[in-house]
């Protein structure tokens, strides 16, 4: 799957590259600017050693995104889709959650679920406008700041 690239530097296409252990110092430094609490480089090595999907979007070779997901029976559950933090607000984000659909639908999967944290407002209107529907809470699910909990929301897209 390819996209043109609508960013200040000079790029051909984005592309979707298998997201491996020798790339995890850039996909550490996209985590640690993303987020107040990212994902560890021993997160990532236990999903990759788990065999979960993952995939970098990259273009110029440059990390835009990424996304890893666990398929089960008949579902797949989206543990971390990111997009950096100078490449949001342009569609990355749907590109990223249209190749996990399509991958998911490859694995026969019926069902995509995920949580995001209730006060992550850019990411609820993404999913809900990606077709994702609230289905549950998770109490005191993350951690946060302070030595303190937050709660999230559980989603589900039907495939």
């Amino acid at each position: 799957m390819s996209a043109q690239l609508d960013i200040d530097f000079k790029a051909t296409e984005a592309h979707f590259e298998p997201l491996l252990a020798d790339r995890l110092d850039e996909v550490l430094r996209v985590e640690q600017r993303a987020y107040a609490l990212p994902w560890s480089r021993a997160n990532f090595i236990d999903a990759l050693h788990s065999g979960y999907q993952a995939q970098m979007l990259m273009a110029d070779g440059i990390v835009l995104g990424y996304f890893v997901a666990m398929k089960g029976v008949d579902e797949v559950h989206l543990l971390n889709i990111t997009v950096a933090p100078e490449f949001q607000g342009q569609g990355w984000s749907r590109i990223l959650l249209d190749a996990l659909a399509i991958w998911a639908r490859g694995q026969a999967a019926e069902w995509l679920w995920l949580e995001v944290r209730v006060n992550n407002l850019r990411a609820l209107s993404v999913y809900e406008a990606h077709g994702y529907r609230r289905v549950g809470l998770r109490k005191d699910y993350y951690p946060a700041l302070h030595g303190k909990r937050e709660d999230a929301i559980v989603m589900s897209l039907r495939l």
